[in-house]
């Protein structure tokens, strides 16, 4: 049984917010795990200070909520405030940005498939998202991962992170948050973009298959899939132009029309790719005699914290340049949305 009626107002009104704003999602949820490996490549110290300080850069950075309709929030760092005492969540909304929360707890290894991994985390999610939401908390995420490689995925693969990602996103709208599906084909690998394209599909059939058998309300969820690109390791990397013609044409041929929006994660690209594919996607989008029935929009973490982790380095006197250079990822990325940007913009 779907969501109540109040319910599915709620969830659609959020859902626009969140994508029909002209804005994207800035990922901020990496594990403590996650982000201490970032630290260490920067010779930051790993600790609970550093990552508390680290965060409230981001969400402190002045005008963020011109470029920025969301934040994805770890369980940590929804917990945290600022250092005079201002809990991130509110800091955020106060700047007209929808907090949000990652709540799987990671990719397992799939019992009997080599290579192969099922997301954990539906255990006590019921009353987890109750706590989530107390604390502020308007959306989810979960990320399902899709590796390639010889003879993978499996079909038992597929289903299984499918049923998932649709058992997450009812008890998400159960709950009265928006969820993100996160289904990642990931870019490790030669493979080209076909085979990209065709795994896909497949993982997105599955997924949608799944959502209807839970009754999921699709205007009041938002799909976070890959673009379709070829491994990091294939010799032949095609023009942005061709990566938003084959993403496009899979997404029109899997995702109902229903779907809120989509934002697209950045996957490892370096972060002008990420900001040029995504400004293709929006000119095709908008050029072909049917548009596209969804908005297009930014999910990204790395293609837009890298630049200010690497300025701010743990030293507090870094922190207004780590802003601008944070604001300035954003912004190029709105100008994505509208099909304006360029590499122009990315001078000094």
């Amino acid at each position: 049984m779907g969501p109540t009626l109040v319910n599915a107002r709620q969830l659609v009104d959020t859902a626009h917010a969140l994508v029909g704003s002209g804005k994207g999602l800035l990922a901020m949820d990496e594990s403590n795990g996650t982000c201490n490996k970032r630290f260490a490549a920067e010779d930051i110290a790993q600790t609970e200070p550093m990552r508390r300080a680290y965060r409230e850069l981001l969400v402190t950075t002045p005008n963020l909520g011109s470029c920025i309709s969301g934040a994805i929030l770890y369980d940590e760092t929804i917990r945290q405030s600022t250092a005079s005492g201002v809990p991130f969540a509110t800091v955020l909304t106060e700047a007209g940005i929808v907090p949000g929360i990652k709540v799987d707890i990671g990719a397992k290894a799939l019992a009997g498939r080599a290579g192969e991994t099922i997301t954990r985390g539906l255990d006590g999610l019921r009353e987890r998202l109750s706590d989530y939401a107390a604390m502020g908390a308007r959306f989810a995420k979960w990320r399902a991962v899709i590796a390639l490689g010889k003879g993978l995925p499996s079909r038992a693969c597929l289903a299984a992170n499918a049923e998932a990602l649709a058992g997450y996103a009812a008890l998400c709208q159960e709950a009265g948050l928006v969820p993100i599906v996160e289904p990642e084909v990931l870019m490790a690998g030669d493979h080209d973009l076909d085979r990209c394209r065709l795994v896909t599909e497949e993982a997105l059939h599955a997924v949608f298959a799944a959502l209807y058998e839970q009754g999921v309300l699709l205007e009041g969820l938002i799909l976070k899939p890959n673009m379709i690109l070829p491994g990091l390791d294939s010799r032949l990397q095609p023009s942005a132009d061709v990566v938003a013609a084959a993403t496009i044409s899979t997404l029109q041929r899997v995702v109902p029309a229903a779907v809120a929006g989509i934002a697209f994660l950045s996957g490892g690209q370096s972060a002008e790719l990420a900001s040029e594919r995504l400004n293709a996607m929006n000119v095709m989008g908008k050029a072909m005699a049917t548009r596209v029935p969804w908005p297009l929009v930014f999910s990204f973490a790395r293609a837009i914290q890298r630049p200010a982790l690497h300025i701010w380095n743990g030293e507090g006197d870094n922190a207004a340049r780590a802003q601008e250079a944070l604001f300035h990822r954003a912004n190029c990325n709105r100008a994505a949305l509208r099909g304006d940007y360029s590499a122009a913009m990315e001078a000094g």
